[in-house]
């Protein structure tokens, strides 16, 4: 679990309005949700997971037969 180091901007009444946080967690939380992935590695996962659900066992690669 992330622990997220935050401070609150809130208005006039006291409300809640901005959240600040680092550049370096921001970049985490990006990784984590996958919004760092372009279009094309998007459009693959979401493709291996259509074939996962679909157990479509001939789209799987033996691991030992992924290069370095």
């Amino acid at each position: 679990m992330i622990n997220i180091e935050k401070k609150i901007v809130v208005d006039e009444q006291g409300l809640p309005q901005e959240v600040i946080i680092s550049w370096k967690q921001y970049k985490e939380i990006e990784e984590i949700l996958g919004l760092d992935l372009d279009e094309r590695a998007t459009e693959d996962l979401r493709k291996a997971r259509e074939d996962r659900l679909a157990e479509n066992s001939e789209s799987y690669v033996r691991l030992d037969a992924i290069d370095d």
